[in-house]
């Protein structure tokens, strides 16, 4: 959640959106391999070299909504260059494209008919190895090459999307997280019939590249494992709007009966310590900035306050709020900052942020840990929401829960409430980026040692399997490198 200086004051938000919002934006992580919705520009004419200035502007806001640009030079330098390989393998091989690395935990790339592709961090730390990476770079460049968006009406929306949409995303504190995260699925997703097309395609340029063909099966299988390891944590693995996407294991399938039509597995390299060494270091998760997560704890050092969400509740960070749900969906929560008029009350926050009949005589005065809060009810038809504004040193916050089925969230709201705090200076000193350190395992290591050298991540060792491609129970070789998260 970004600071509350950048946010502008939040416009009303419905009880359904609120539902709607909180199963969108804990969702974000499922979209490697797919298109993001997002902020694609229609089919234009395509130029060769990496500057493109008419797109600048573009090329900026999406890169704002993502989280900035991430510099990583031994990283940029190695998806370049498999970036440039493929490109050759290709039907067009003339063209050329200028590569950006994204400062997002999100596992996510596209290719932009522009020339432009983009990669998050959270996508590098989730690959183990160059054929791995390769993989997802030929299935987004295979869109472009093949064409797929002109062939769909709603690409037409995206050029408006770039400069209307994303414009929104930065300055609407209110809707920014939905829009950020939901128009990814809504607005910009391909067909079953494109996506299969793509990683048919995608898995034949990686053998003609020389790259693995089998590691679009590979990445395909940890992407369900992380996925089905964010669901453990209470987060949706894959909501209602990616229905018209084919499932991963599905996809898994074909793309290794695919590769199977090449050849045996072995075919190809995967430089799988060429990769590891370029990764080396970068940023794993949450921007501390932004604020972080350890485990149902929420810490943001800048605005200076903290939280502890209910037993039961996954949490996920978006640009403009905190969202959290518990496995079964049936309860969210939204934490987040808003700006207020000079002497607004804490009522009129609420009045003013919340669009939906509240209870008349529902309002309540009262201090949580010494800050000022007020508290209202909201009953929907299918939600029955706790409200709260919460004012902390000059900031204000949200604090809102709902639960389906019109059963009363209390106690755990009250719960949330009371647990929230100040960030004391010497706590904002402690917290430390988690990032990706590649070890070399040493005679006698073991899976379970190795995980258990990983610090601030929960299930450590599920985790350490999903990050090194590694099934339960196989043990670790000798001498290799594997990928550790540490502060």
């Amino acid at each position: 959640m970004r600071p509350a200086a950048a946010l502008r004051p939040a416009a009303a938000l419905p009880a359904a959106v609120l539902a709607l919002l909180v199963a969108a934006c804990t969702s974000d992580q499922t979209g490697a391999l797919a298109p993001v919705a997002a902020v694609v520009p229609p089919e234009a004419p395509r130029t060769t070299g990496r500057d493109r200035p008419a797109n600048d502007a573009d090329h900026a806001k999406l890169v704002a909504s993502f989280g900035g640009e991430y510099r990583a030079p031994s990283a940029l330098r190695l998806v370049s260059d498999v970036t440039d390989r493929l490109v050759k393998a290709t039907e067009r091989p003339d063209e050329t494209y200028a590569v950006t690395l994204l400062d997002s935990p999100v596992v996510n790339a596209f290719a932009l008919p522009t020339g432009r592709l983009y990669v998050t961090r959270g996508l590098l730390a989730l690959a183990d190895d160059t054929s791995e990476l390769a993989a997802v770079l030929a299935h987004e460049i295979a869109h472009v090459t093949l064409r797929h968006a002109s062939a769909r009406t709603e690409m037409a929306l995206r050029s408006e999307l770039v400069s209307k949409v994303v414009a929104d995303v930065l300055n609407d504190p209110a809707t920014g997280a939905l829009l950020q995260d939901q128009s990814r699925f809504v607005l910009a997703r391909f067909s079953r019939t494109q996506e299969f097309e793509a990683d048919q395609t995608g898995v034949r340029t990686l053998a003609r590249a020389g790259y693995d063909p089998f590691g679009a099966a590979r990445f395909l299988t940890a992407l369900n494992r992380t996925t089905a390891l964010r669901a453990g944590g209470g987060l949706n693995a894959e909501p209602d709007m990616l229905a018209t996407h084919p499932s991963t294991p599905e996809r898994i399938t074909q793309v290794t009966q695919a590769a199977r039509r090449i050849g045996a597995p072995g075919l190809g390299v995967d430089d799988r310590n060429r990769y590891l060494a370029a990764i080396d270091g970068i940023a794993y998760g949450d921007n501390p900035a932004d604020g972080l997560i350890r485990g149902r704890r929420f810490i943001h050092p800048r605005l200076g306050v903290a939280f502890e969400a209910p037993e039961g509740f996954g949490l996920d960070n978006t640009a403009r709020a905190v969202l959290g749900t518990t496995p079964d969906g049936n309860r969210r929560l939204l934490f987040d900052a808003v700006e207020t008029n000079a002497g607004q009350g804490l009522e009129e926050v609420l009045k003013a942020t919340w669009n939906d009949a509240i209870e008349t005589g529902s309002f309540e005065n009262r201090m949580l840990n010494g800050f000022p809060a007020v508290t209202a009810v909201s009953k929907g038809k299918e939600w029955y929401f706790r409200l709260a504004a919460v004012r902390v040193g000059t900031n204000t916050f949200r604090m809102i829960m709902a639960a389906k089925g019109g059963t009363d969230p209390e106690p755990a709201f009250g719960r949330w409430l009371a647990s929230i705090a100040l960030v004391t200076p010497e706590e904002a000193r402690s917290l430390r980026p988690l990032r990706i350190q590649i070890v070399t395992a040493a005679p006698g290591d073991t899976a379970e040692s190795l995980a258990q050298r990983m610090t601030a991540v929960d299930r450590p060792l599920e985790r350490f399997h999903v990050l090194n491609g590694l099934d339960k129970g196989v043990p670790v070789r000798a001498g290799q490198p594997y990928k550790l998260v540490v502060e």
